[in-house]
């Protein structure tokens, strides 16, 4: 427990610096991230004690000032979403040319793939997984984290999950090329003592790597971003939601460009009912629309029968 609280404080620490150079100048936090913290110095205080009876003194108790900053310090929630209005919307950004893009994007690419902010991420992963596809897309899908043959591979989306994507952005009538793909969190979630599977990605792993997705979504500029899932949307918008099914078919906001959450590809293959298939593909038809790419018949027609 001692290393895992280390861990959640030096990723809040981490990520508040982002949020600091981003420009935020505050954060908030819930009652419930205060009282987790409690839980977790309580237990650790617990844990020590044994070992601190023998001593001749009593252990000077730890202050409360320096408790409250180490409270104040979880990231939460509000505190994203707050912070994510100081640094402002789409029509707030710089408009890159075509080679000032391509450069701020290899800087990022190389400042993301020698980051060490997240060390049990660092010791797992084979490789960081940026991005691919057009600076100039009008499109952006987001995904929560990579799996296994994406850390291998280093290109997101490039798996089962990834292959049905390929297949779903064919079918609009566009292509990889033409659009653009990344994840919230650009390295693989470890899962210490599985020799198989993924994990969600945690919050403050989530939060660490913000800003290498804020600053994708800010070179590119996309007309439409595609949430592919709760944790990409969770991601995105700094925020718990009311999960997919209920988000999915509505466009949101994400500091004014539109965002479609739709059902993460993983879950089409878990659930192969026409049904499902039909509701992401409703979700990608109204991305078309907006966009107002045609629609042929056939189009429309997929996945009714």
């Amino acid at each position: 427990m001692a290393q895992g609280f280390d861990h959640l404080l030096d990723a809040t620490i981490t990520h508040l610096e982002a949020l600091k150079a981003e420009g935020a100048r505050s954060v908030s936090f819930s009652n419930e991230s205060v009282q987790i913290l409690r839980e977790m110095l309580q237990e650790r205080r617990e844990r020590a004690e044994p070992a601190q009876s023998n001593r001749p003194f009593a252990q000077k108790p730890i202050a409360r000032e320096t408790v409250s900053r180490r409270e104040s310090s979880v990231a939460t929630d509000a505190g994203k979403a707050q912070a994510a209005d100081l640094v402002g919307r789409v029509a707030d950004w710089p408009v890159l040319n075509a080679e000032e893009k391509l450069t701020a994007m290899r800087d990022l690419a190389s400042r993301a793939g020698a980051c060490t902010k997240c060390s049990h991420l660092v010791k797992s992963r084979s490789q960081v997984v940026f991005g691919v596809g057009s600076l100039d897309a009008e499109i952006m899908y987001v995904g929560e984290a990579p799996g296994l043959d994406e850390d291998r591979q280093g290109e997101p989306f490039v798996g089962k999950a990834g292959q049905l994507l390929t297949k779903i952005i064919q079918t609009m009538g566009l292509s990889r090329e033409k659009v653009y793909i990344a994840n919230v969190l650009k390295c693989r979630p470890d899962t210490p003592g599985q020799t198989y599977g993924n994990r969600k990605p945690t919050p403050l792993e989530m939060q660490t790597c913000w800003p290498y997705l804020l600053e994708q979504i800010k070179c590119i500029r996309p007309k439409v971003i595609v949430a592919l899932g709760t944790t990409a949307v969770e991601g995105l918008l700094g925020k718990k939601t009311l999960g997919i099914t209920r988000l999915r078919g509505k466009f949101d906001d994400f500091r004014g460009i539109p965002l479609m959450p739709t059902y993460h590809p993983s879950y089409v293959l878990r659930n192969p009912a026409n049904r499902i298939k039909r509701q992401i593909w409703e979700d990608m038809l109204s991305v078309m629309r907006l966009l107002n790419h045609p629609v042929t018949s056939q189009q429309e027609n997929y996945f009714t029968s």
